[in-house]
């Protein structure tokens, strides 16, 4: 746990330093959000935030690379098996994916792409990652894990990371939504991976899952100071874009969990474990997939393209319910919290109150998020 902690703290560290220097460019070059319609800044922002949660990124897989675990560095006679995550090269295919990703978000940021270049870029991003290694290695299928043909496979591993990365997109519309949603779903994703490989047999709690999943976590919070109302800089789609696809590569190394090595012992089954790394990433994401799907039907039945941007997203109509900016961003984050630990809970929890907590959080969040529509009908009486 040390050197996951160590990880986050660079990551963080990183990002939040380099923050500062990044906005500075993206002013100088003229990357910057104008006020739209659809937008709820009323002065223009600059972007490119991408680029420091990047550079937080390499520096967490650096750091990583020369230390004893994740490194591979243990002296001789320590006595302890373990394998350098850094060395089968699935790390290095992240980071190459997620430098490619950030690149084309970045000439977006500040030239505009058309939406198939970013497209075309996304599918490239992925292609390397299965090339390198990162990519689904079988499915829950019927209760048991099954291997389909390596095509599928890749297919189904470059579908999940253009999903993933056009989902965090969608959400990224208010101050420091998409970093917090992104945060909250790799702690979650942490949480679950570091769980399960402790109950291996035997332990080996280091993993590239896990360590994709501290090193997101970091970035996502060294990047919140910056990008909370008021928000000093935008991510952008350098940002988003490398969000969504570093959220993916994580889901999809989850998926290489062999429950045959789960000790039975502790809580949950290995049946559960089974389905876990592909139900927790869709429970997780379930808001910012709603949010894809929603749009897709309304841009569709009013005869637009389905990725014609608009002003009906979950966010704005939060905001439209009369919540504050900050406020309608913490309610987000918290409906993503009861999903996600919500999810974990049964996952790894065989008892009744994971169940009764989920219950308390929803009722406690419709509450609050409902609270305004009260108000709001006094106040035009």
């Amino acid at each position: 746990m040390r050197e996951y902690l160590f990880i986050f703290v660079i990551a963080a560290a990183t990002t939040f330093a380099t923050t500062p220097l990044v906005r500075a460019f993206a002013i100088r070059v003229g990357a910057m959000t104008a006020v739209r319609d659809r937008d709820v800044h009323v002065v223009p922002i600059p972007r490119l935030g991408g680029v420091a949660i990047l550079l937080g990124f390499l520096a967490a897989v650096l750091a990583a690379s020369r230390l004893p675990y994740l490194g591979g560095y243990l002296p001789s006679g320590s006595g302890v098996a373990a394998q350098s995550i850094m060395s089968d090269g699935r790390i290095m295919g992240v980071a190459v994916g997620a430098t490619l990703v950030c690149l084309v978000g970045a000439i977006d940021d500040m030239r505009e792409l058309d939406w198939l270049t970013k497209l075309a870029g996304q599918f490239l991003a992925a292609g390397i990652m299965a090339y390198q290694g990162v990519q689904l290695l079988s499915l829950p299928i019927f209760g048991e894990q099954t291997v389909l043909p390596l095509s599928v496979l890749i297919a189904l591993t470059i579908i999940i990371v253009v999903v993933s990365t056009n989902a965090v997109n969608f959400v990224d519309g208010l101050d420091g939504l998409a970093a917090g949603i992104v945060g909250i779903a790799a702690l979650t994703f942490f949480a679950y991976a570091y769980l399960l490989s402790r109950s291996y047999n035997p332990p080996n709690v280091f993993s590239s899952a896990t360590f994709i999943c501290a090193a997101l976590a970091g970035c996502c919070i060294g990047f919140l100071p910056h990008n909370f109302y008021p928000a000093r800089l935008f991510m952008g789609d350098s940002g988003a874009l490398l969000l969504g696809l570093l959220l993916s590569a994580a889901t999809i190394s989850m998926t290489s969990i062999d429950p045959s090595q789960v000790d039975q012992g502790g809580g949950g089954s290995g049946q559960a474990f089974a389905w876990v790394p592909i139900g927790l990433p869709l429970a997780i994401l379930s808001l910012p997939l709603l949010d894809v799907v929603l749009a897709v039907v309304r841009r569709t039945r009013a005869g637009r393209r389905p990725w014609h941007p608009d002003a009906h997203h979950l966010h704005h109509r939060l905001l439209r319910m009369g919540h504050p900016h900050p406020v309608a961003v913490l309610l987000m984050y918290l409906w993503a919290s009861i999903v996600s630990f919500g999810a974990l809970g049964l996952a790894v929890v065989d008892d009744w109150w994971p169940l009764a907590a989920i219950g308390g959080g929803v009722l406690l969040a419709s509450l609050l998020t409902f609270s305004r529509l009260g108000s709001r009908s006094q106040e035009t009486l």
